[in-house]
This record gives C-alpha cells, sequence and structure tokens, in this order.
C-alpha cells in the first residue's frame, strides 16, 4: 500500500521535481538572447557612442523569457493540483463527498500568473540593462576597444560547443559589478588585488595555480588568460542567479497556488473561511531567519496574515507584496486545516 505523503513531503517532492525546470528554463532564455546577438550592430552603435543603441540590439525582452513564463505556470498548477490532492474528504450534510478541483483558468489563479510573470520578467530585464549600461558607459569612458567591450558583455564563443560563455548577459547589476572588480584585479597585477581576487567564492579555482604563479614570480597575467578566467566566474556567477531564481519562483508559485487552491472552495461555497486556519512551518537550512524560525508553529485564521517578529504582516511565505527580506531564499510553507467539526455543524 502506498503511503500518502505529508504535506511537507510532498512539498518537498514538488521542490524537487520543479526547481530543475525552473533553472533550466531560466538558462534557456539567457542561452536564446546570447546567441541572437549579432556582435557587428553592437560595435557598431558603441564605435558611435550609442549605449542604448546597443543595449536595444541586444533583445532584451519580454518575448525571450517565455520559457520561464512557461515554468512558473507549470510550478503553479502543479501545486495547485497537489493541494486539492491532499484536501481531506469534504461531505455535504447528507453525507454525500463534495467534488473539489483546481482551476487553474480561475480569475485569481490567471491574475497571479499574469502579474507575477510580468513584474519578474519586467525586473530582470531593468536589472540586466542597468549592468549592461554601467559596464558599457565605464568602458567607453576608459577607453576601450568597442569590440572587446561588446565581448565582455556577451560573452565568447566556445569553440567547442559553439555556445557563448561568460559575459554580463543574465546577471543582476550587482553581479556585473563583481566581474568588472575580478577583471580590474587581475589585469592590475598588484599582488593585494590578486589575493583579493582568491578570495572570491564563486571563482574557477582551477585557474587558482596561474594567479598564485603571478603573485609568486611578480608577473602579470596575459589578457587571454585573464578573459578565461574571468568568463568562468561569470558563468558561475550565472548559475548562482539562475538557482536562486529558480528556488525564489517554484516556492512562490507552490505558495501562491497553494493559498488559491483554498481560496477557490471557500468562493464555491464548499467550506467556509472560518473553518480553515493556517500555520507557518519553517524548514531547517544552513542560514536560516531566526524570525522565521520564531514563526515555526504560528497559527492564525485564513483571511489573517502572519505577524513576523518586526512586524511585517505576511498572508503566507513569498506572498506578493512580501519584503525581499522575508523571501529571497527561504524554504518555508503553509499547513492549512479545516474544523470539520464546525464544517458539519454548519
Amino acid at each position: 500500500m502506498l503511503k500518502r505523503l505529508s504535506p511537507r513531503e510532498r512539498l518537498e517532492q514538488l521542490v524537487a521535481d520543479l526547481t530543475p525546470v525552473l533553472r533550466a528554463a531560466f538558462m534557456e532564455a539567457i542561452d536564446d538572447i546570447k546567441s541572437n546577438i549579432v556582435l557587428r550592430r553592437i560595435v557598431e552603435r558603441l564605435e558611435r557612442g550609442d549605449i542604448n543603441g546597443a543595449i536595444s540590439a541586444m533583445h532584451l525582452d519580454q518575448a525571450a523569457f517565455r520559457p520561464l513564463d512557461e515554468a512558473i505556470r507549470q510550478a503553479f498548477n502543479g501545486g495547485g493540483v497537489a493541494t486539492i490532492e491532499q484536501m481531506p474528504t469534504l461531505r455535504d450534510p447528507n453525507g454525500h463527498q463534495i467534488v473539489i478541483r483546481w482551476d487553474a483558468r480561475n480569475l485569481a489563479a490567471e491574475e497571479w500568473l499574469r502579474e507575477h510573470s510580468a513584474t519578474l520578467v519586467s525586473n530582470i530585464i531593468a536589472d540586466q540593462q542597468a549592468a549592461i549600461r554601467a559596464a558599457l558607459s565605464e568602458g567607453l569612458a576608459r577607453g576601450d576597444n568597442p569590440t572587446r567591450s561588446a565581448l565582455n558583455i556577451m560573452g565568447r564563443v566556445n569553440r567547442i560547443t559553439g555556445k557563448r560563455e561568460g559575459g554580463l548577459i543574465g546577471l543582476t547589476t550587482t553581479q556585473g559589478d563583481y566581474v568588472a572588480r575580478a577583471r580590474q584585479e587581475l589585469l592590475s597585477g598588484e599582488p593585494d588585488q590578486l589575493r583579493n581576487y582568491l578570495t572570491r567564492a564563486r571563482r574557477d579555482r582551477r585557474f587558482d595555480r596561474a594567479v598564485i604563479a603571478a603573485l609568486r614570480d611578480g608577473k602579470a597575467i596575459s589578457n587571454e588568460a585573464v578573459q578565461r578566467i574571468v568568463g568562468r566566474y561569470s558563468d558561475n556567477l550565472l548559475k548562482l542567479r539562475g538557482d536562486t531564481i529558480a528556488l525564489h519562483e517554484t516556492f512562490s508559485a507552490l505558495g501562491a497556488s497553494r493559498d488559491i487552491a483554498f481560496r477557490q472552495q471557500i468562493e464555491a461555497g464548499r467550506v467556509q473561511a472560518q473553518h480553515i486556519t493556517k500555520t507557518w512551518r519553517h524548514t531547517s537550512q544552513e542560514h536560516p531567519r531566526q524570525q522565521h524560525v520564531r514563526m515555526h508553529g504560528q497559527t492564525v485564521p485564513y483571511d489573517q496574515p502572519f505577524i513576523a517578529s518586526d512586524g511585517t504582516q505576511i498572508r503566507y511565505p513569498h506572498a506578493p507584496g512580501t519584503p525581499t527580506r522575508h523571501t529571497v531564499g527561504c524554504k518555508c510553507f503553509t499547513e492549512y486545516k479545516i474544523d470539520f467539526v464546525a464544517q458539519l455543524l454548519r
């Protein structure tokens, strides 16, 4: 006989299944953007000092992120179906089982998907454009070669795979700054700066020997070697970005779909909100938020928010409008419970 999974076990299973899908969708979007950039067009605009034109020619638009949109929709629908499957059997006053279903085309469901996806992609694009604009402006100010500046943004083609590697496409503004500083440290030849590069957690340690040799011998690292080293550092940061987005979006989609699944049953009159409670469940991790640890076990009525110790009101983990200090890296979830005695008495 198959074991019925607990809410936590089912959530963990969904996270394990869906996170790789979302990560792959993000990376697919970035690969598509990189592969469709025409170097000559970028260089021509940079030669005229037209940074906005160069960014426009990279085609960083909503359509490029359709794979990510679809992956979020898949995660959202998966969470809704799983929530319905785990709901206890509801019966009417005559003892007949009440049929409950997940409606992915429900107004609230469609609204969440539309607004969430649009906001996510808009933020990714805006931050991406800011990072590229900053890098290109600095390059022009230094008098960098337009072709080299473009390649530093787009990445360089790997002759074996045929794909572009490195570059800034897909990175945040902060990560783009990390890459620029790492390049400066390696090109400087200064011992202190080279040592600082060796403290970067996301560097490719296979190149450490070359950096250590430069420190020992007092010789500069060649431009070609620096490009390879920085390219791998950039790729590792992109992987981190993909992992972060995948985890965050998986929990956001699952949290929203669980909440909306219960709301659908309330709106259909199958259960009353006053008979539903929700409990905050914290998931153990290496660097937990102490506020969320303290919230573990906090129980409130369905239509009331949880209260964090800093006073923040949170409808459920990753709910829209929740400050990022309570969402990024958060793996908490909500456990819902129906008071069947009260429901039957009603």
